[in-house]
């Protein structure tokens, strides 16, 4: 067998079975993809994989999946990358489908009401989690803290859109951090959609919604630096607040079943490209945000550690960082104010209850994202009923 075509399979095999089976959240994607191309395997050393990751966390774009495609490309070249991104995918975008479908057929039983009940809590949880563990790693001076307050104060009560913001705190990352001599001297100046019950292919609503769905989510693919949970500010201003595609509870849910596919968090797109347009608009809006993924891995790959030592790079991010904690926690206000708001005060009490040991099980005993995601589930359909949710 040609030996190209025989790495394009096994890195076929071993990203569909990853892409199956990788629950966890982003980390445990990585330490996947590391114990099987490194550790079992041997297609990349040790210093090539960590050289990969460091750059790969420095990109937009969710790293996990672009050390998929890194991982490809040593391993097979250009088409390696494509072979190994698309597999690593597949699984995640065809279960994210299934569940919306199921979501927006069903949605006003009272099953699935008591089941959200008990994920929501879950969901402020873990966006509060992520902002602890980022903040943890890059908030350690005066400076960083207060660039994740304006950040807060700006996302929360002003109409400063997410990609403008970050830009602004790159570039007075840049002008803070950058090199001695170099630093910059000043700054830049500072109707609910109600179908829901689409079909499941959305063929009559593709021709008006996949061109919008494919742009807005490739600029959102540009965007996301940290990690997936990056693209909840972004996205709850534009998707709620100012295209009104979801509401606030159909977005909260979105990212739920987001975190349910054993893929990464921005496959949430694919949640609303199916309300949209069905199975059509979530391939769409898939393909979008993904798309700068690939093309930051199979394009730039030869010049990733040139990039990973640029100063300029990192006093950018080094801005960026804080300022995307500070845009995620304000994002989280609204959610939360849903979540905890229920109809009655016991659900009300029971929904922060269920924050709280949430937040406490990920940040003491680092428990993963999926497993508090079916145990609120768990909780929502065994006390919804019984504290008068749905009377």
């Amino acid at each position: 067998m040609n030996p190209q075509i025989n790495r394009l399979q096994e890195l076929a095999v071993l990203f569909l079975r990853l892409g199956s089976i990788g629950f966890g959240g982003p980390q445990a994607h990585i330490a996947m993809i590391n114990d099987a191309a490194v550790e079992q395997r041997g297609w990349l050393s040790t210093d090539e994989f960590t050289d990969g990751l460091a750059v790969c966390e420095m990109l937009p774009g969710p790293a996990s999946t672009q050390m998929g495609i890194y991982t490809g490309y040593v391993h097979g070249g250009w088409l390696g990358a494509l072979v190994a991104g698309l597999a690593f995918i597949t699984p995640a975008f065809l279960i994210v489908v299934v569940l919306s479908w199921a979501y927006f057929r069903f949605q006003q039983l009272p099953q699935l009401v008591a089941l959200f009940f008990g994920l929501s809590p879950v969901m402020v949880a873990i966006i509060l989690g992520f902002c602890y563990n980022l903040g943890r790693k890059s908030i350690n001076t005066w400076i960083g803290g207060s660039i994740m307050g304006l950040a807060f104060l700006a996302s929360a009560f002003s109409n400063l859109s997410t990609p403008v913001l970050f830009l602004l705190a790159g570039l007075l990352g840049m002008g803070l951090y950058g090199p001695k001599g170099l630093r910059l001297h000043g700054f830049m100046p500072l109707g609910l959609w109600a179908m829901v019950h689409p079909s499941f292919w959305g063929t009559e609503r593709i021709t008006a919604h996949g061109w919008p769905l494919f742009i807005f989510f490739l600029k959102v693919g540009t965007l996301i630096f940290g990690g997936g949970l990056v693209i909840i500010p972004l996205l709850e201003f534009e998707l709620v607040q100012r295209l009104g595609w979801l509401s606030t509870q159909d977005f909260i849910n979105g990212v739920a079943i987001g975190q349910l596919s054993p893929g990464p968090v921005v496959l949430t797109a694919a949640f609303v490209g199916y309300k949209m347009a069905g199975f059509w608009g979530a391939l769409v809006s898939t393909v979008g945000i993904f798309t700068p993924s690939f093309l930051f891995i199979m394009l730039a790959a030869p010049l990733l550690v040139r990039l990973r030592t640029n100063p300029w790079v990192q006093a950018f991010l080094k801005g960026i960082k804080p300022a995307v904690v500070g845009a995620i926690l304000a994002a989280a206000v609204p959610l939360g104010h849903t979540s905890f708001g229920q109809t009655t005060w016991p659900l009300s009490v029971m929904a922060v209850a269920i924050a709280i040991a949430s937040l406490i099980a990920i940040i003491q005993f680092k428990i993963t994202a999926w497993k508090l995601i079916l145990a609120g589930a768990a909780l929502g359909l065994l006390g919804y009923p019984v504290l008068g949710g749905g009377t």
